[in-house]
């Protein structure tokens, strides 16, 4: 298996920045928690790293399948419960037919990273440095 590594700094405050591939980002929390609200929140990293993974994904297949995909939009939306969504819903919209795209979600989904790690819960183990 290989692995693939972030590493975040926090700068103080509710604000850190990951540097993940050679691109730093920023995150923050709104000032109702704390934050300066100059960023978005980790949540939303999250939200967006799965509409955008499945984005692509929906992309790797059509162009694997030879058709060219219209101004395809991924949205995400997730529902808190406590301190984690109970619920992440995608919603995929494009200007091709419907039917066109319907063919396409079964092997987007197969392939997309994002989604299929939030499906199979990985392990997850913090340690100290």
């Amino acid at each position: 298996m290989a692995d693939r590594t972030v590493q975040t700094r926090w700068t103080g405050g509710m604000r850190a920045v990951t540097r993940a591939g050679g691109f730093d980002i920023a995150v923050d929390e709104p000032q109702t928690a704390g934050g300066t609200d100059t960023a978005p929140q980790p949540t939303d990293l999250l939200l967006a790293s799965v509409s955008s993974c499945f984005a692509l994904a929906m992309a790797h297949v059509a162009k694997r399948r030879g058709i060219e995909l219209v101004r395809l939009e991924v949205t995400a939306t997730g529902t808190y419960a406590g301190p984690r969504f109970a619920r992440i819903a995608l919603s995929v919209t494009a200007d091709n037919p419907r039917a066109v795209l319907q063919e396409l979600l079964p092997e987007a989904e197969r392939v997309c990273y994002v989604s299929n790690t939030l499906r199979r819960t990985p392990d997850l183990v913090v340690e100290l440095g």
